[in-house]
């Protein structure tokens, strides 16, 4: 039996979840998520704790247990606080900007690229070139971010482009200005 499985996730108040096989429905403050969940795993809801059960001996759906788990505890941290990830724009004339449910980036290309936010994401900008995601679903944000960060890559000569907050890009050397053994 998994070790983090048997873990029960405690409910904060606030928080409601319903589970209807193979449907586990979160609901709170940030939102309401829903995850359909293998056919071997069942939930109890008792008071303010969620357990989760596995209910097969296949060592294959036995490993579906912590991770079934882990994902309803991640769905309840969303929807009662939320989730954030920050990326940082770095080159020169690089800038963001929110316009509704899009970001508007300038990012070096000839033209303005035009990122479209998904249905339960928010997006802001600060100085223009801090961009803030937030939203409660753990796995869309992560995606999100992902998928903002590979329009413009950092890349390893000057560094510039999109990187996560925090983020070290090791950075090439390049050519070398003059060589010891040349031509003369």
């Amino acid at each position: 039996m998994s070790r983090v499985g048997k873990k029960p996730v405690k409910l904060p108040s606030g928080v409601q979840a319903v589970f209807k096989a193979p449907i586990v429905e979160i609901s709170g403050k940030q939102g309401k998520l829903h995850r359909t969940l293998p056919s071997t795993i069942s939930v109890e809801v008792k008071g303010d704790q969620l357990f989760v059960n596995n209910l097969s001996d296949n060592p294959e759906k036995r490993a579906l247990h912590g991770l079934s788990r882990s994902l309803i505890q991640n769905m309840v941290v969303g929807v009662s606080q939320g989730y954030s990830r920050e990326l940082e724009l770095q080159g020169v004339g690089y800038r963001a900007q929110v316009q509704g449910n899009k970001l508007n980036l300038q990012l070096g290309f000839s033209h303005p690229v035009e990122f479209p936010l998904p249905e339960g994401i928010s997006a802001s900008v600060e100085a223009n070139t801090k961009i803030l995601l937030k939203g409660a679903d753990k796995e869309l944000l992560g995606q999100t971010a992902s998928s903002l960060r590979k329009v413009r890559p950092p890349e390893p000569y000057k560094g510039k482009g999109i990187r996560y907050q925090g983020e070290v890009v090791t950075l090439k050397q390049g050519k070398a200005a003059g060589t010891a053994g040349g031509a003369k």
